[in-house]
């Protein structure tokens, strides 16, 4: 049952590859559509340690990132008023204290403007080229990590956190991130795409590194609040946050390398 289930949710994702084909608005309406599940599935799981974040706030706050078209240089007009407001509310009602604040506004940053970094490296030059980096290195720093780990791992590399996951795998996860985007940035090399090579193999390399913090950082929450999965939305596989945990943290890098490093 749960060899199919997981059949079943790989199916239920498979429509999420066409948009990153179709990009543009496509893409932006479908992370908003992520976003707002993905922190409504935060939001819930923090509630088993009787966390009440202002969901409405967080919800509102994600809304209005797109309609300032994820544009990263207006988020304070979203994170200002979101931090302003959720420091007011504990004061007018007592039943909420500074932590569900603190956590309605981490919940945005996490969640929602994480997400927003996708439709943003898709909107840069070539982005339709460069997006997939964030995904390319996430999934293959995942399946390379699995079965590395699986053969050689002795080493555990946060057991209280995630007891499976080895240092082996983690070395075999980077590996496997960094040649494969290396081998991407020599095929769209062909399309036009003129960045030096050593870029895709640093970019893969730090998202084997940070994307494999992005599951233990999921990780980390759930075994904090003791839940497994963080929703049942997919079969077999868990919630948005379950499935995007790593790329959260992969578009992050992926976004700033890009802009900051090749300045596009």
């Amino acid at each position: 049952m749960s060899f199919n289930k997981r059949y079943l949710g790989a199916l239920i994702m498979a429509p999420f590859i066409i948009f990153l084909f179709l990009g543009g608005i496509y893409l932006k309406v479908l992370t908003l559509v992520l976003s707002l599940i993905g922190i409504h599935e935060l939001y819930t799981v923090v509630g088993e340690k009787n966390i009440k974040p202002f969901a409405i706030l967080g919800f509102l706050a994600t809304i209005g990132l797109f309609l300032l078209d994820n544009d990263i240089t207006k988020v304070i007009y979203i994170l200002i008023p979101l931090s302003f407001i959720s420091l007011i509310i504990p004061v007018i009602n007592i039943k909420y204290n500074f932590i569900d604040g603190a956590i309605t506004i981490l919940g945005f940053c996490y969640v929602s403007l994480f997400f927003s970094f996708i439709p943003l490296v898709n909107s840069m030059d070539n982005g339709k080229y460069l997006l997939w980096l964030v995904f390319i290195a996430s999934w293959l720093c995942d399946t390379t990590a699995y079965y590395v780990g699986r053969a050689f791992g002795k080493t555990k590399l946060c057991p209280k956190v995630s007891p499976k996951k080895t240092v082996e795998g983690s070395l075999g996860g980077l590996l496997g991130g960094a040649i494969g985007c290396l081998i991407y940035g020599v095929i769209i090399s062909k399309y036009g795409v003129n960045i030096p090579l050593y870029h895709y193999f640093i970019i893969g390399a730090l998202c084997g590194v940070f994307s494999q913090f992005g599951d233990l950082v999921a990780s980390s929450i759930k075994r904090y609040v003791g839940v497994k999965d963080y929703s049942n939305l997919i079969p077999g596989h868990g919630g948005i946050l379950d499935r995007f945990d790593s790329i959260l943290f992969s578009s992050v890098i992926v976004f700033f390398y890009l802009s900051l490093i090749l300045n596009l």
